[in-house]
C-alpha cells in the first residue's frame, strides 16, 4: 500500500495522487505541488490515505507545502485578471487575422505563465500572436489547441437529458465512442439526437454499451430458429435487449403466419454451429444496412466520420503534451 492524498485541480474533475511526505493534510486543504505543467495549486479531495501499489504510478512526487493565505491571495489574485487577458487575446486575434476560437484563459497561480486555450479547424500559425501576448503581458505565453470536446469540458453546459454534461461534472477521461453503440442500442441515427452539445456522439452512449454486448450474446441471433412454450418453432426477427424479450415469426398449424413475442429465456435455441453462426452474420449485416439506409444522405456521411474526427482529437491532444 502507498499513502497518498487525492488533489483536484482547476477545472478538472479527475483526482490525482500525491505523497503528503511528512506534511500534516487534511480534505479541504489547498496544496502547492510540482506537475508536468509547472507549479500548481491544488484542493484536497481526500486527506490521507492509503491506496494499492498498482493504483500508483511512480515515481509518487511529494506536495511542495500546503497553501498559505498568501497562496491563496496570489491565485485569487491572478484569476481576477483572466477576463482582461481573454479580451485583450481576442482583440490581437481580430488584429492578427487568425481563423481560431479562443474558448479560456488560465493564470496559473504565481502568474508565472499564461495559457490560452483555442481550439481552429487546422493548424495555426499564431507566433507572431504569441510575440504579441508576451509583450504586453511581460510573462509566459502558451497557446494550447484543444478539440471540441476539451471546450465542452472546460466551458460546461447542459445535456439533453438536462443535466449538466458528463464531461464537466465526473468524467477524468474521453472515452472512445462509436456509430455502432448507437446502431446496437438502437437508437436514432440522426445527428441531432445522438450528439452532445460539443457536436461529437454523445459519451454516455458508452454507460450501457457492455451491458448491450453482454445481453446480445445471451439472446437468440436475428435470423436464427427458436423454439416456442408452446412448441412451435420459428425465425427470430427482432430482440429487445431492455425488456429482454424477442420477436419471433411463427407458422402456425393453419398455415397462417403470426409474430410473437416471449421472455427470451423461455425460448429454446442453440448457439453454435458453423452453418448457423454464417447465416447469423448475413441476416445482421442486412439489418444493419437496412438501419445505414434510413439516415439522410448528410447525416449519414457525418456519422461514419464521427470516429475519424475523435481520433485526429487524441492525436491533436497527445502532440500538444
Amino acid at each position: 500500500m502507498t499513502t497518498v492524498i487525492s488533489v483536484k485541480f482547476r477545472g478538472g474533475s479527475r483526482l490525482y495522487y500525491f505523497s503528503p511526505g511528512e506534511l500534516e493534510i487534511n480534505a479541504g486543504d489547498g496544496v502547492i505541488v510540482e506537475t508536468a505543467r509547472g507549479t500548481e495549486y491544488g484542493d484536497v479531495m481526500v486527506g490521507i490515505h492509503d491506496v494499492p501499489d498498482d493504483q500508483v504510478i511512480q515515481p509518487l512526487k511529494e506536495v511542495i507545502r500546503v497553501a498559505t493565505d498568501r497562496d491563496r491571495e496570489m491565485r485569487d489574485s491572478y484569476r481576477a485578471k483572466e477576463k482582461d487577458a481573454y479580451a485583450t487575446c481576442m482583440e490581437r486575434i481580430q488584429a492578427h487575422g487568425l481563423d481560431m476560437k479562443l474558448v479560456d484563459v488560465e493564470y496559473t497561480f504565481n502568474g508565472s505563465k499564461i495559457v490560452f486555450y483555442f481550439t481552429a479547424d487546422g493548424r495555426v500559425d499564431f507566433r507572431e500572436l504569441v510575440k504579441d501576448l508576451a509583450s504586453v503581458f511581460k510573462t509566459r505565453i502558451e497557446l494550447r489547441q484543444i478539440g471540441v470536446r476539451d471546450e465542452a469540458k472546460m466551458l460546461g453546459g447542459l445535456g439533453s437529458c438536462g443535466r449538466p454534461v458528463c464531461c464537466k461534472q465526473f468524467l477524468p477521461d474521453f472515452q472512445p465512442v462509436s456509430i455502432k453503440m448507437a446502431k446496437e442500442q438502437g437508437l436514432s441515427l440522426s445527428p441531432t439526437k445522438i450528439s452532445g452539445i460539443c457536436g461529437r456522439l454523445m459519451c454516455c452512449l458508452k454507460y450501457e454499451q457492455d451491458g448491450y454486448e453482454y445481453m446480445r450474446k445471451q439472446m437468440p441471433k436475428v435470423g436464427r430458429e427458436a423454439g416456442t412454450p408452446e412448441g412451435l418453432t420459428g425465425t427470430v426477427i427482432e430482440n429487445n435487449v431492455i425488456s429482454e424479450r424477442t420477436k419471433v415469426k411463427l407458422m402456425l398449424p393453419d398455415g397462417t403466419i403470426d409474430v410473437r413475442e416471449y421472455p427470451f429465456r423461455e425460448l429454446t435455441y442453440t448457439r453454435g454451429g458453423k452453418g448457423k453462426q454464417a447465416q447469423d452474420i448475413d441476416v445482421e449485416a442486412e439489418v444493419e444496412r437496412q438501419i445505414m439506409m434510413d439516415a439522410e444522405p448528410e447525416e449519414l456521411a457525418e456519422l461514419l466520420s464521427e470516429e475519424k474526427a475523435d481520433m485526429m482529437e487524441r492525436r491533436m491532444k497527445d502532440n500538444n503534451r
